[in-house]
This record gives C-alpha cells, sequence and structure tokens, in this order.
C-alpha cells in the first residue's frame, strides 16, 4: 500500500504517483515478510546513495533494490491470477483504469499527478 495519499485504482492494485501506474505490494505477503522486503528495499536505497562514484558498488545496489522490489511484488511476475496484464507505467488514461481515471474528481486526479 502507498504511503501517501495517492489515488489507488479500484482492484488495489496500483496507485498513481507523477501521473504514472505504479504497481502496489502483494497483499497476500504476510506482515513479517513484507516487512523484511521493506527493510531491504531501504538498506539497498541506502546502499545507492552512499556509492558515490563506485559504479560497482551502485550496480551492486541497485540489484538489491530490484530483488527488494520483487519480494514485495512491485516488479517482475504480477500477483494477480486473473490473466490482467502488468500496465505499471501508464499514464492512468492510457490504461484499463481510464474510465476510473476520469471519473476522479480534479482534487483526486491532482494528488496523482
Amino acid at each position: 500500500m502507498p504511503q501517501q495519499d495517492y489515488p489507488q485504482t479500484p482492484d488495489g492494485r496500483y496507485f498513481v504517483s507523477r501521473g504514472r501506474l505504479w504497481r502496489c505490494t502483494d497483499p497476500s505477503l504476510d506482515d513479517s515478510a513484507r516487512r523484511a522486503a521493506v527493510k531491504a528495499l531501504m538498506k539497498a536505497r541506502r546502499a545507492v546513495q552512499l556509492a558515490g562514484d563506485d559504479a560497482d558498488a551502485e550496480a551492486e545496489a541497485r540489484a538489491g533494490v530490484d530483488a527488494a522490489k520483487r519480494r514485495l511484488g512491485e516488479r517482475g511476475p504480477v500477483w494477480w491470477d486473473d490473466g490482467a496484464p502488468d500496465e505499471g507505467g501508464f499514464h492512468p488514461k492510457n490504461s484499463s483504469y481510464a474510465e476510473w481515471w476520469h471519473a476522479l474528481s480534479e482534487a483526486e486526479r491532482a494528488r496523482g499527478e
């Protein structure tokens, strides 16, 4: 679940930030698995910042970010099983969520821009 008050699609698969659909964390993860993955993600993000000009350290840290996001279900294979494609990265108006997006109030859409 997104930490901030971003618009979230009715099916709970995505939230909208910076005008794009971002995949939510897999809701079937148990709390301890989710917490461990979030902890690993934060550690890897700090490592990216600390890598500085060390390309190898940065690549290793970015791989850690990717691994943690995959554990959370935010990247890699989708966590839903109805065959719907991953629409992450699309603007909601250019996705199957266009009708939902247009039905939001201007204030709600502004939270996602």
